[in-house]
């Protein structure tokens, strides 16, 4: 196994925002990360977390790679899905199996749980990312447009009427 796999507790809080902060630099949005460790934590604790994640240990039980995911629901299979919001391993760490073995597991807790399907989305740039998703037999729906409201125009939108 190139890596330990093992579900994150409110205790992994810091590991994760690191992680969670080196993906934004990854991703060229340094700046953008404004979750803070406490609420990570808070989140993990609380009775409902709002998310699950997967960290993959070095032998010497370093944390060096995070899948984080939750579960939606897809109405016409009528069924949950798993959606992974974040996957990143190590930029030193990685060519070793990690992600995959991230990928794998999630793959297995979708099956496990009833889950239609697994989706996630990447940045069109991420070419490695791409080209390593494809190799598992993963595939784009390009015919699919992701649109979000953040900030202000999320209040606009709510206080309209």
């Amino acid at each position: 196994m190139p890596a330990r796999l093992r579900a994150a507790g409110p205790a992994d809080a810091a590991d994760i925002f690191r992680l969670i902060v080196d993906l934004a630099t990854y991703e060229r949005e340094p700046d953008a990360v404004v979750v803070t460790v406490d609420e990570l934590r808070a989140q993990l604790a609380a009775e409902r977390p709002p998310f699950e994640c997967l960290l993959a240990e070095d032998d010497d039980g370093a944390v060096v790679g995070f899948a984080l995911y939750f579960h939606n629901y897809s109405t016409w299979r009528g069924r949950p899905g798993l959606y992974l919001e974040d996957l990143f391993v190590e930029p030193s760490r990685r060519g070793r199996g990690i992600g995959k073995q991230l990928l794998v597991r999630l793959a297995q807790l979708a099956v496990e749980r009833g889950c239609a399907r697994m989706e996630w989305a990447v940045l069109d740039w991420n070419t490695p990312a791409i080209g390593f998703y494809e190799s598992l037999g993963a595939r784009a729906v390009s015919e699919w447009t992701i649109f979000r409201l953040t900030g202000q125009e999320l209040l606009n939108l709510a206080q309209s009427t």
